[in-house]
């Protein structure tokens, strides 16, 4: 039985899209609609927005800031939050409206099954998150400059994206060539034995994360982006605290490296004594922010 098990774990990892698969896909089929209004804020003012993705409604929040644009777009993608329990205004929201203050439209995404959102959440390797996010891009791209998205310009694209939202980010990076610009901070591994390692015997207490576990090299190295790094056009600003207790520092320290090897544009920043997600108004915090605000100005704008 435990044989039996294993192999329909490994089927199941067989099952899921590689980066080629992925690369091989087209994306973008329908619309971003505006649900309700949210919140009027100082600079920006935040929506309910939903758009399809594999035959599934997404919801998302975006925050649109005041005047006539057209701005650049950054999708900020949060960590991990268990999906029982997410709400659309996660712990990532200050970002989102930081990055809206900087002159921006931002949207956040609310992963597969993540409540309003429809599906179940994760799947093998986090890879239908990933496809989501893909689609939203393509739409935002196609529908720049209309109706919601009027004051959005497309074709100047960024990613921010946290812990396991890091992990997505990179993934889409290198699947889309369009994206130019990618943020990351405290950013699971490129990497996904890596990841499935600590999801199985960190995270989870060996609840979660097996199948990825037992997945042979061949698949992983196949699906995981560390190894297709070639592929991304987008520059790179990489952020993690050195005492970060739920993701190791060294896994952005090699990310870095590998970046700079292929001759990528990346910038890698450590936050000495700082942790997974840094505190509101801490200096680790606030200078994280203005590195990211110079980061996306240099490359967006």
């Amino acid at each position: 039985m435990r044989w039996l098990a294993l192999l329909l774990l490994l089927g199941a990892v067989q099952a899921q899209e590689t980066i080629a698969e992925l690369r091989a896909r087209s994306y973008g089929k329908g619309e971003l609609a505006v649900e309700r209004t949210l919140a009027q804020n100082r600079g920006f003012t935040r929506y309910l927005v939903r758009w399809p993705s594999e035959g599934l409604t997404q919801y998302g929040f975006m925050n649109v800031p005041g005047g006539k644009g057209p701005y650049p777009v950054v999708l900020v993608l949060h960590g991990y939050v268990n999906p029982a329990t997410y709400r659309t205004l996660a712990y990532t929201t200050r970002y989102a409206d930081a990055i809206a203050r900087m002159g921006y439209v931002v949207i956040h995404p609310n992963y597969r099954g993540h409540p309003p959102s429809q599906g179940s959440p994760e799947g093998v390797f986090r890879v239908n998150y990933a496809i989501d996010v893909l689609n939203l891009a393509a739409i935002v791209r196609g529908q720049s400059g209309k109706g919601p998205l009027a004051k959005a310009d497309g074709s100047r694209m960024g990613l921010w994206g946290h812990s396991m939202g890091g992990g997505i980010a990179l993934r889409v990076a290198v699947v889309d060539p369009r994206v130019r610009a990618v943020v990351l901070y405290g950013s699971m591994s490129g990497d996904e034995r890596k990841n499935a390692s600590q999801i199985y015997y960190v995270y989870s207490g060996r609840s979660r994360g097996l199948a990825e576990l037992n997945a042979p090299d061949e698949r992983i190295k196949a699906i995981s982006p560390i190894y297709h790094l070639q592929n991304a056009r987008a520059a790179f600003s990489v952020h993690h605290g050195t005492a970060d207790e739920q993701v190791p520092y060294a896994w952005s320290v090699e990310l870095c490296r590998k970046l700079k090897a292929l001759g990528k544009s990346a910038e890698c920043f450590s936050y000495q004594n700082a942790r997974h997600t840094f505190p509101s108004g801490s200096r680790a915090d606030a200078s994280f922010l203005a590195k990211v605000e110079a980061f996306y100005a240099r490359v967006l704008r």
